[in-house]
Order: C-alpha cells, then sequence, then structure tokens
C-alpha cells in the first residue's frame, strides 16, 4: 500500500511539474543529444530543463542528461521582414508607379497586395513600431532619435517590458539577423562604450550588419557596424557600395546557417538605405533609369499617371478622386524655366535608379531562399518605405543634405554647374525637389513627417507566403497598421507574445494580427483593426471605423522653423473614408458631433499611449540636451587614437566657444597627419597637420571652408592650440522663438607653442548639426575628409600624439538677458516657447517666410545679410541691449 501511495505520488509530482513548465514536449530520446523540445514561450528565456539522469559517486555509474533543444514549433516559417525609407505610395510600379520593381511584384504577384497599410510617417518611429508592434510613442519613439527629449512617450528607449520580435522568436529557437538600417538605439548609446542592449545584437537579433542613425553615405558610410564593431569595408574598393554588400551578407549569411541548421528558421530584417537621402545608385542604374525617360513631362502629368495606373490595377478605388496640387506651395511643371526642370529631372532620374536598384537587391535575397528551397515557406512581408516620401529636399532639392539641415543650400544656378555631373556620387549627400516629392504620394496629398494625411502614412505593402497564400495576386484593402506585423509574424509562427521576459512582465503587443486576410474568404472581410491614432510634431489625427479626424497641416515638412499656434488650437478636418478614399473632401462642418466624438477619442489614445505632451517643435529637438557620454562635460582628454565615436556621444563645439591643445612630437623629417576631426566632406571639422604645417578647418556644410593654417613645424614637442570665441547667445534663445543666439560668428586663433600664427574671423557657424554619418576620431580620419584638396582617408598621424585636449566654454543666459528675450517675444506676439506662442485659430495656416520662392542659399544669405546689416543700424544708433533686439528683430523680418 506504501508503494502503491509513493509511485502514485511520483506521478503525481511528474503531472504537476510537466503542468509547471507549460508542458513542454520534448522530440526525440529525453537527454539525447538530439532531442529538441519546443516551449510554451510565456516565459523567456524558457527556465531550464530540470536534469532528468542520474548522478552517482562514479561517472561509470551515472547517466548524462543533455537539455533539450529548443525548437519552433512544427512547420514555423522562415520570416524575411523588408523595409525601405522614405518611398510613398506611388512610387513602386506594384501600387500603380512607373519605377520598375519587379521583386515587389514578384510578392505581390505570389501574395496580396495591400492597400490600407499605415506607418507614424517617420523613420525611427516606424521601426520601433514594427519590431515590437506597439505604438511608436508607447516604445519612446515619438520622434526620430536624434529628437529624443525627456518624457517617457519621445526618449528613444524601448524599455525592457516591450520585447522585440527578434528577442521573441530568437528564444523560440529561431535564428535572427538584420540587415541595413537601424535608426533604433538611442544617439547616446551608440558610441563602443555601450551599452549594447538597444543595439540590434542586444534587441534578440543574433547577427548585425548595418548602420546606425537615420542614413548613411552609402559609398562610403561612416557610420557601418558589424554587430558592435565598426567596419570600414569600401576602403580602398572604388565603385563599392553598401546597398549591394549588404545584399551580398544576407544571401551569405542565410547560405551558411542553411549549411549549418538547415531545419531551424529564420527571421531577417532587411532594411536599405534606400531611399532616404542621399541618393546613391550605381552607374549602371542611373543610365538604366535615365534611357527610360521616365519623367520629362515633369511631376504634374506623372501624377496623372500613377494615379490612372493605380485605377487599373485595381490599388485604389475607381471613385477615388485625385487630391489637387498644392498651388500655394508648390509650382506646377509648367511653371518652371528650363534650368530648373533640368536640374530636377536629373534629381528623379538619381531618385529612381536608386529605387530600382535596391529593388533588384531585394530581389537577390529572395531568389537566394528561393534557391535553397526555402521560399515556400517563407513569409516575406515587403513594406515599401517607413513613411511617405520625403520631402525635405526643399524646393529645389539639395546636393548635401546637411546643409538643409543647417539651413542653407545652394540655388538652381549653383547645383547646375558645380553639382549636376555628379549628382548621386560620392561627391554628394542628395535630395529631390518637393515636387517630386509629392507626387510620389499619389493619390494623396502631403508627404513624409505628416501624419494627418495618407500621403505621409499610406504605405504599399505585399505579403506571400506560398504555402499558405493561395489567392495569389489578391488585393486586400483592410485598414492596418505597421503595429500589426509582429502579431501577424506570432501567429503564423504559432507563437504567443510572451508573459515575461528576463523576469519583467510584458505589457501587451497593441497591435492586431492580419492573418485573417491570408484566407480568400476573408477577402473583403471588415478590418479587425478598429482605431489608431497618429502623432508627429504636434501634427495628428485618430481613424475610428471609417473615418479619420485630422488637424489642418500647419507646416510644411521641408520648413523647419515656423511660427505656429499652440497645438490646443489647431484647427480640424473630418473625412468620410468609406466614402472619400484620399481625404478630398473635409465634411467637419457637416458632422461637428462626428468631429467632437473623435477630437476626445484621441485625447483618450494618447493619454493610453504616452503621446503627451504635444510639441510642434522639429529642428529645435536637434540641440536638445540629452544623456550622453559627454553631457555635464566640459573638458575632454585623449592620450591616444581612438575612431567612431558617433555625434550622439561626442562633445559638441556647435553654438559655443571651445580651445583645442595638442601635444605632439614631430619626427625627424616632419610629419603630417589627422590629430582630431568629427563630420567629413558634407560638414565637420578637421585640426590636422598637412606637409608638416598644422591646419585647422571648419567645413561649413561643403558650401565654404574656412582655413587656418601655420608656419612649418620643426622636429621635436609642439603644442599646437586652436582657441575660438564664439559671438552668439547659444541655443537658450530657441526657447522664446528667437534663434538669434545658434549659428553667429565667432573668432578663431591657431597658435603654435603659444604664438598666434593665424587669425580668421567666421560671420556663421553650422547652428544645429554637423555630418551625422561620421564619427569623431582621433589621430587618423574614417569616412570622408573635411577637405578633399588636403588629404585622403585614414590620414593617420606619422607623429607622435602624446595628448589633446578640448575645453568647451557655452553661452549662459543671464537673467537681463533672459527679460530681454522675454520682453522681445512679447512686443512680438510671441511666447516663450518653443512653439512662438498662440496664433489665432482664424489665420491658423503655414506662417513661413516671404521668401520661400528664392533658392535656399540666395534666402539664407538674404537674412544673414539683414540680420548684420541691422545690427550695424542698430550699433550705429546707439541703442541699449533691450532695444536693440527689438530693432535687429523686427528690422530682419
Amino acid at each position: 500500500m506504501m508503494k502503491a501511495k509513493t509511485i502514485l505520488g511520483a506521478l503525481c509530482a511528474t503531472f504537476l511539474t510537466s503542468i509547471s513548465a507549460g508542458a513542454q514536449q520534448i522530440n526525440g530520446v529525453p537527454g539525447s543529444p538530439s532531442a529538441t523540445t519546443t516551449i510554451p514561450g510565456d516565459q523567456l528565456p524558457a527556465p531550464p530543463e530540470k536534469f532528468g539522469g542520474k548522478i552517482e559517486r562514479d561517472a561509470t555509474k551515472s547517466k548524462p542528461y543533455w537539455p533539450a533543444r529548443i525548437v519552433p514549433p512544427k512547420g514555423a516559417p522562415n520570416v524575411l521582414l523588408i523595409i525601405t525609407d522614405d518611398s510613398g505610395y506611388g512610387v513602386p510600379s506594384t501600387f500603380g508607379g512607373v519605377i520598375p520593381t519587379p521583386a515587389l511584384d514578384r510578392i505581390a504577384r505570389d501574395g496580396l497586395r495591400y492597400t490600407n497599410f499605415h506607418s507614424t510617417a517617420l523613420c525611427s518611429p516606424t521601426r520601433a513600431a514594427l519590431i515590437t508592434g506597439r505604438n511608436h510613442h508607447s516604445v519612446g519613439y515619438g520622434v526620430i532619435a536624434e529628437q529624443a527629449t525627456g518624457y517617457p512617450g519621445y526618449d528613444s528607449i524601448i524599455t525592457k517590458d516591450k520585447a522585440t520580435i527578434g528577442r521573441i522568436l530568437k528564444d523560440n529557437g529561431y535564428h535572427t539577423a538584420w540587415f541595413g538600417k537601424n535608426h533604433n538605439t538611442p544617439e547616446y548609446q551608440a558610441s563602443q562604450a555601450g551599452p549594447f542592449n538597444q543595439w540590434p545584437t542586444g534587441m534578440g537579433f543574433e547577427y548585425f550588419y548595418g548602420f546606425m542613425g537615420g542614413d548613411t553615405n552609402q559609398w562610403e558610410p561612416g557610420n557601418l557596424v558589424q554587430n558592435t564593431t565598426p567596419i570600414y569595408p569600401y576602403v580602398g574598393k572604388p565603385g563599392w557600395n553598401l546597398m549591394t554588400a549588404m545584399a551580398d551578407e544576407a544571401i551569405d549569411y542565410v547560405n551558411r546557417i542553411n549549411a549549418l541548421s538547415p531545419d531551424q528558421p529564420f527571421l531577417i530584417k532587411f532594411a536599405p538605405g534606400a531611399t532616404h537621402a542621399p541618393h546613391h545608385p550605381t552607374p549602371e542604374w542611373v543610365k538604366k533609369i535615365s534611357d527610360m525617360k521616365l519623367f520629362d513631362q515633369g511631376w504634374n502629368k506623372l501624377r496623372e499617371t500613377i494615379f490612372a495606373n493605380q485605377k487599373k490595377l485595381g490599388v485604389i478605388p475607381q471613385d477615388a478622386k485625385l487630391t489637387p496640387w498644392p498651388k500655394d506651395l508648390i509650382k506646377e511643371w509648367d511653371q518652371l524655366n528650363p534650368d530648373e526642370k533640368k536640374l530636377f529631372i536629373r534629381q528623379v532620374e538619381i531618385f529612381a535608379a536608386y529605387v530600382a536598384y535596391a529593388d533588384n537587391e531585394i530581389g537577390r535575397v529572395i531568389q537566394a531562399i528561393d534557391d535553397l528551397g526555402k521560399l515556400d515557406n517563407t513569409i516575406v512581408i515587403y513594406i515599401n518605405g517607413d513613411n511617405g516620401t520625403s520631402a525635405e529636399g526643399q524646393p529645389n532639392g539639395t546636393p548635401n543634405e546637411v546643409a538643409m539641415f543647417n539651413g542653407a543650400n545652394p540655388g538652381v544656378e549653383e547645383q547646375l554647374k558645380y553639382f549636376y555631373d555628379v549628382w548621386g556620387t560620392d561627391r554628394t549627400y542628395n535630395h529631390m525637389s518637393i515636387g517630386w516629392a509629392w507626387t510620389f504620394d499619389t493619390p494623396f496629398s502631403w508627404t513624409k513627417q505628416i501624419v494627418s494625411h495618407f500621403g505621409g502614412t499610406r504605405q504599399g505593402m505585399a505579403i506571400s507566403w506560398p504555402k499558405v497564400i493561395t489567392d495569389k495576386g489578391g488585393i486586400r484593402h483592410q485598414f492596418h497598421h505597421v503595429i500589426d506585423v509582429v502579431p501577424t509574424i506570432l501567429e503564423a509562427a504559432h507563437i504567443q507574445q510572451p508573459k515575461v521576459v528576463d523576469g519583467i512582465k510584458q505589457s501587451p503587443i497593441e497591435g492586431v494580427s492580419m492573418m485573417y486576410t491570408f484566407d480568400k474568404k476573408n477577402a473583403n472581410a471588415p478590418s479587425t483593426h478598429k482605431t489608431q491614432y497618429f502623432e508627429m510634431f504636434a501634427d495628428r489625427a485618430i481613424y475610428n471605423e471609417g473615418w479619420i479626424a485630422s488637424t489642418k497641416v500647419l507646416r510644411p515638412p521641408w520648413v523647419t522653423v515656423a511660427k505656429l499656434p499652440s497645438p490646443a488650437d489647431y484647427p480640424w478636418e473630418l473625412y468620410d473614408l468609406k466614402n472619400d478614399w484620399t481625404q478630398y473632401e473635409d465634411v467637419a462642418a457637416k458632422n461637428p458631433a462626428k468631429l467632437k466624438e473623435l477630437q476626445e477619442l484621441f485625447l483618450k489614445e494618447a493619454q493610453k499611449y504616452q503621446v503627451l505632451p504635444l510639441d510642434s517643435s522639429v529642428v529645435g529637438r536637434l540641440v536638445t540636451p540629452r544623456p550622453s557620454l559627454s553631457a555635464g562635460r566640459t573638458s575632454f582628454t585623449w592620450t591616444r587614437p581612438l575612431t567612431g565615436t558617433p555625434n550622439g556621444d561626442a562633445p559638441s563645439l556647435l553654438n559655443a566657444s571651445y580651445n583645442f591643445k595638442v601635444d605632439v612630437e614631430v619626427l625627424q623629417g616632419g610629419a603630417e597627419g589627422m590629430l582630431i576631426t568629427q563630420g567629413g566632406r558634407f560638414g565637420g571639422y578637421g585640426f590636422y597637420v598637412l606637409k608638416n604645417k598644422p591646419v585647422f578647418t571648419w567645413n561649413l556644410v561643403d558650401l565654404k571652408r574656412v582655413r587656418w593654417e601655420g608656419p612649418d613645424l620643426t622636429s621635436g614637442k609642439h603644442v599646437i592650440e586652436f582657441d575660438f570665441k564664439y559671438d552668439g547667445l547659444g541655443p537658450g534663445t530657441m526657447v522664446f522663438g528667437n534663434y538669434s543666439g545658434v549659428g553667429a560668428g565667432g573668432t578663431g586663433v591657431l597658435k603654435v607653442d603659444g604664438t598666434a600664427v593665424a587669425t580668421e574671423k567666421v560671420e556663421h557657424t553650422l547652428p544645429f548639426i554637423l555630418q551625422w554619418d561620421e564619427a569623431l576620431d582621433i589621430g587618423s580620419d574614417t569616412g570622408t575628409p573635411v577637405d578633399d584638396n588636403d588629404y585622403s582617408t585614414p590620414f593617420t598621424f606619422t607623429g607622435k600624439l602624446n595628448r589633446i585636449t578640448l575645453n568647451i566654454d557655452r553661452p549662459r543666459l543671464s537673467p537681463e538677458d533672459i527679460k530681454r528675450l522675454e520682453a522681445a517675444a512679447r512686443a512680438a506676439g510671441d511666447g516663450p516657447s518653443t512653439d512662438g506662442g498662440k496664433a489665432s485659430t482664424e489665420t491658423a495656416a503655414p506662417q513661413v517666410s516671404g521668401d520661400i520662392g528664392l533658392d535656399l542659399l540666395q534666402k539664407v544669405e538674404l537674412r544673414l545679410d539683414k540680420r548684420e546689416g541691422c545690427r550695424k543700424q542698430a550699433e550705429v544708433q546707439g541703442l541699449g541691449r533691450l532695444e536693440r533686439i527689438q530693432f535687429v528683430r523686427n528690422c530682419t523680418q
């Protein structure tokens, strides 16, 4: 009887253990080296399997037992998750565009096209939502990482209660890899000091080959890493291009893991830099597209062509209306002069070549999976763009995106003269005119950055899974959002969202699965995604079951500084999407009750998902103080070469006084090479020795270079010094709606052993940002040179570098400064805030510069000349400081 009770107790204990462990099932002989198990997945990592062998004092009497290897549920598919960059609904041929995208066509032909799929209208936020299944504010990405502010919805931190799809699948037995753009590491955690938990390898992706940040030079990417190590594979390889290199890497990866573990499924995130600026296709693709003459009739005719194609393909309803051209903001094609047309066609042909080139490389990756016989059970999700096409290129386009973000740009004549022939090569960081951006978002209005209108958020997407999707070539019109991708993948793999990861309770996934749409019988089923809020830079909208309430667009995306009303005072519009697919007719006046209902719903969603506080500022957030390795520090010392410190962790010299002292030893016969540099060809500074002469160069976004040069250095020890005194009040003035404190001039002095050898006055400095895809380097230069006429990278210093010190003196507003700025703001009708105070909603419209029709270089020069002239007038009149500020402000305007 006792023996029976003992056996029964043991059986009960075993049963209870299996229940508590989630009833894991062992495949094969338990304890054998080949045993596998599929875990419940509610707890990650899975609890260790209990040792099932026997341990005695003597190994010959013991029995070994290996923990079972974790594998996904039987039949779990491979996942290829593709997302391109800055590409609107009307770009690819798959959704009516004229640019050939055969790889996307292939996925649509073998699977389904989704015509009502949405992004967040900006890079980092969409990608954070894509990998977590949560809204972008829920995971700290209300804006891009470089604009992070100290609020939970905006701090660029994906907290540990929101595990990514990479982490979930990896712990369930998948191989996981990420290729291309990573815009989801906080800018201030991107250095080699880490921490690395917010890098791809720390978010569940076992292998990473890509670039850190929003974009990169495709010819010479200074921010390229492999796992967590900076790499420079392009050095000494003319014609090397990252788009091809990352496709090669992905193909090598999938072949490698297939050879090593052919039965283990994979998740690959493939995220090209294309077609974010800079547009860098290879010459053969430029020729292919140029020869097609796709754009000679201009953007208005192209828009009509795309719209007609979309109706033929059935990717828009037959009764859809084409939204009107914004004549008050963008010239019609027939209004352009021949030089403008010539330049703009060149710009768009390079963009289109980049689209086609990227799609071709994506096609190579897809084909590699097919060649391995794995495509049948691979779910391919190909999302065309992480937001609408970018209008950040300004009215005339730009040869240098870094210049645009600093408020400067050459005009059409200068671009034709100096940049036309090298457009898209390593000599440009190029972007196209806003007219093309608007056109490529056909049939919708607006572009990237705008969430209130579908030009910014509607992305063409195709999904194939040959083993499961039988309605090949089908079209799905259900409303869905980027947060729905993670739950779709989990349902397809029969893997649940974990309840606990690393001991931390997980917040619920906020998206819904789209897998119901894979079944042909659900082709016209109602969407399971009923409600979705949108917000970006205080532009906002709320979708609910066929209705969308949207704020009026008050700042065109190409205007980074504008006087706007308080976000609470934005006017709203209302659209009935069941009868108006393109947001053509605002029906707010006819449906005031519905509008009010949706406005109240937006506020509830905003409070639920960490959207508050609303903030309309754009460029000002680039200089917002953030945690970093340099935060709070004014003194820095380096005693040995060090490369690869990104801007987010490097000390910033912008809008400040500073002093470099470099202790070097020049060997017999002289020396040359880089001492310290930050940035490169498209904006930055370099302190170096050139043919034995000390040089300090400021590259003002490739439009001007200011240079200090000293005499030959004798052999032996020297202290080379560069001292800069800044004239402005600093970024603190921006709090009062006043940008005069940034980008001011100053005086630089180059010294050798305490003696001044060169003095130069700089009229204006860079106000906001250096070239972001390059790093701070000591002892050599990675990426591109600050002056190609002086040296080529890596330009390693050939002398002995003993010590570099940097001391920074940042301006601080005095109590008197603050009072005067407050008074000036009140006199101008502005409040002391980054929004510039409230404006009447009766005239709420984009309040931008009246000289918007000028090319940007002319505009900037005009403003700078006017401001300098106004300052001199104020000095002549002997005005006090407060009166001087008011006079200069009013005079400049």
